[in-house]
Order: C-alpha cells, then sequence, then structure tokens
C-alpha cells in the first residue's frame, strides 16, 4: 500500500474535523473520519491528548501570578481543578485565590469545599482541598 497516497486521499474524501460530529450515519467522528463509538481511541491516544491538556493547562496557569507564587505541590492542586473545571471555571473561584495570595491556606481549602465543583467531585475535592491546606501529598 502507498500510505502517503492513502492518507492524502483520506485527508480529502473524510476532511479534518477537530470537534466531534455527528457523521452521515448518526455515528460519533473526530479528526479524518474517526468513529468513536465503534473504534475509539488507544491508550496511547489518550495518554497523548492528556499531556497535551496538562501542557494547555499549565500555559493558561502561568499567567495568573498567584498560581506562578505557588509552590510545585499547590499548583498540582491548582491544575488539576483547572483541568477539570476549565481555567475560566477556575478563576471563578475568587475567594480561593485572595486566600491563597494571602498565603491562607485554610481559608483557601475551605473555600475550595464551598463551592458546586466540590459538591459535584465528591471525594476529588476533599484529596484536592486537604493537599492544599498541608502543602503536602499524605498517604497517596
Amino acid at each position: 500500500m502507498n500510505r502517503q497516497l492513502l492518507r492524502s486521499q483520506l485527508e480529502r474524501h473524510e476532511g479534518l474535523r477537530l470537534k466531534p460530529y455527528l457523521d452521515t450515519v448518526g455515528k460519533l467522528t473526530v479528526g479524518y473520519g474517526r468513529n468513536l463509538e465503534d473504534v475509539g481511541i488507544s491508550r496511547d491516544e489518550a495518554d497523548f491528548m492528556l499531556d497535551n491538556d496538562i501542557d494547555q493547562v499549565e500555559r493558561q496557569l502561568e499567567t495568573v501570578d498567584e498560581y506562578r507564587d505557588l509552590d510545585p505541590i499547590r499548583q498540582t492542586v491548582i491544575g488539576n481543578m483547572a483541568f477539570n473545571l476549565g481555567f475560566a471555571g477556575l478563576m471563578g473561584f475568587k475567594n480561593m485565590w485572595a486566600a491563597i495570595g494571602r498565603r491562607d491556606w485554610d481559608r483557601a481549602a475551605d473555600e475550595m469545599l464551598n463551592s458546586k465543583w466540590a459538591r459535584q467531585v465528591g471525594v476529588r475535592a476533599v484529596e484536592l482541598s486537604e493537599i492544599m491546606r498541608a502543602g503536602e501529598v499524605r498517604g497517596v
């Protein structure tokens, strides 16, 4: 098989769609005709996407002074929240950010828990708030 020719044809015939869509038979599809319902993605592809998503989160967070001033452990807490909430959602935690700016870790952790996000994610929020409070990861 001429892979280069096949790739060129598929790029042209399938077209590139960077967001999922329903194809002509109603299958959830992305990229160059990848049928997500029947084929899904491989572990390597999922790992690649996760690394790209972490890179994007980190680039966004590096624009926030309070984030840059944090130790790496607390930066990781914020990165985890940003991954889940999106950057805009994370920035809505005004009281948490104010507490972080004052280095009031107890208040920052309390503000994390006093949120719709914490009620939605449950144990994740508890774990992350404990790390924010202590500045260290315990028992993981």
